[in-house]
C-alpha cells in the first residue's frame, strides 16, 4: 500500500476511535478504544518515520563550556526517553532534555546527532524523568498570580485544582581578582490553580488562605502528620490540596 494512502488511513482512523472513546459511557469500551488508539498512534508514529511533524523546530545549539552547571532539568546534560503530545498526536520514547534557561523542550533529531527545539505552542504537554509538564498560556485573568505562558511541572491535578511548579534557570557571574566565573543557578516557583483561576503560593499560610473555607480542618490535617512547608514545598503542596479535595466532595 503507498505510504501517503497509509498515513490518511492511519490518521482517519485516530481521529475516528478518539471521537468514539469519548463517547462511550463502559469502563470496559473506554479501555478497549484507549488501548486501539494506542496502537493506531504507534502504527502511525512509525509509518511516518522521518516525516514526523516532530521534526520541524529550530536547531539547538549547545552551551559554552565555560558556563558551569547545565541549563537543563534535573542537571541531567543528556538525552532520556520520554512522551510528548505535539499537535494533538502522542509520541513516546522520545530522546529529549529540557532546557530550563530557554523554556523548550529540545529532541535529538532522527540522525542521532542534530539537536532541535519543539514549538512550544504545539507541545500539549511532556513527560521527562517521572515529571509531567503541561503548556499554559496565561491571560489577563491571571496577571495578579504573576504566572507566564510557558512549561509547568505538573505535581497534582484534579477537575478542582492542580499543584504546578514553574522551574527554571538564569546565567550568574561573579568576578574575583582576575577571573569571571560564570554558571547557572536554579530557581523554582510555586501555583495553584482553584477552577479557573491561578494562585502564586509563597508559603503554607498563603496556601491555607486561598483555602480558607476548609481552613481549619486542613490545619488540624498538617499538625497531625507534622507537615512542614519549608522543608518539603512540593510535597507540602500536594498533600494539602489532596486532602482539601477530598474534605470539597
Amino acid at each position: 500500500m503507498p505510504k501517503k494512502i497509509l498515513l490518511c488511513l492511519i490518521v482517519i482512523s485516530c481521529i475516528f476511535l478518539s471521537k468514539r472513546s469519548r463517547a462511550q459511557t463502559s469502563i470496559g469500551d473506554t479501555t478497549g478504544q484507549q488501548v486501539a488508539l494506542t496502537r493506531i498512534t504507534d502504527a502511525y508514529n512509525k509509518a511516518i518515520g522521518q516525516q514526523s511533524r516532530l521534526y520541524n523546530g529550530q536547531e539547538h545549539n549547545p552551551y559554552s563550556l565555560n558556563i558551569q552547571g547545565t541549563a537543563y532539568f534535573s542537571d541531567v546534560n543528556g538525552f532520556n526517553p520520554g512522551t510528548v503530545t505535539y499537535d494533538g498526536f502522542f509520541y513516546k520514547d522520545v530522546p529529549m532534555m529540557y532546557d530550563l534557561y530557554k523554556d523548550v523542550v529540545v529532541v535529538l533529531l532522527y540522525n542521532k546527532f542534530s539537536t532541535y527545539c519543539l514549538i512550544n505552542e504545539r507541545v500539549q504537554s511532556f513527560d521527562l524523568l517521572n515529571h509531567h509538564f503541561v503548556y499554559i498560556v496565561a491571560d489577563s485573568l491571571n496577571v495578579k498570580a504573576g504566572i507566564n505562558t510557558g512549561f509547568y511541572d505538573q505535581l497534582y491535578n484534579s477537575n478542582n485544582s492542580a499543584v504546578l511548579v514553574k522551574r527554571s534557570k538564569s546565567i550568574q557571574s561573579t568576578s574575583s581578582s582576575n577571573t569571571i566565573e560564570t554558571f547557572f543557578t536554579s530557581s523554582k516557583s510555586f501555583y495553584l490553580r482553584k477552577g479557573n483561576t491561578y494562585y502564586s503560593i509563597s508559603s503554607q499560610s498563603s496556601l491555607l488562605a486561598i483555602l480558607k473555607d476548609k481552613k481549619k480542618d486542613l490545619q488540624q490535617y498538617i499538625r497531625a502528620n507534622k507537615i512542614k512547608f519549608r522543608k518539603a514545598p512540593e510535597e507540602t503542596m500536594v498533600a494539602i490540596v489532596n486532602r482539601y479535595d477530598e474534605l470539597s466532595r
